[in-house]
């Protein structure tokens, strides 16, 4: 079983940053596949960025270029860098690890204001 625990959500004018944070549990971290979901109200959750455990990270098109995923094995963590935050970026945001099956955490709310 692996946890989850995501952080770093908030409200933020258009064109800001935000930093998600997500720390797992586990001792084979460096193995797990990494991801950034997000679902909008009314809207189907979307994959926003994926990192592999050799570090190769894929991004949605349009937040290529804005949002940044990395990864840091010594602490468990990977971090999704927002950059020039647009007010449809808005959505919960949630953190996923697969490593043979997939994990999910609970979710943080990201409000971008026009």
């Amino acid at each position: 079983q692996v946890q989850l625990v995501e952080s770093g959500g908030g409200l933020v004018q258009a064109g800001g940053s935000l930093t998600l944070s997500c720390t797992a549990s586990g001792s084979m971290f460096s193995s797990y596949v990494m991801s950034w979901y997000r679902q909008a109200p009314g809207k189907q959750r979307e994959l926003v960025a994926a990192i592999s455990s050799a570090g190769n990270s894929n991004y949605l098109d349009s937040v290529k270029g804005r949002f940044t995923l990395s990864r840091d094995n010594t602490k468990n963590t990977v971090y999704l860098q927002m950059n020039s935050l647009k007010p449809e970026d808005t959505a919960v945001y949630y953190c996923s690890a697969r490593y043979g099956q997939a994990y999910w955490g609970q979710g943080t709310q990201v409000s971008v204001s026009s």
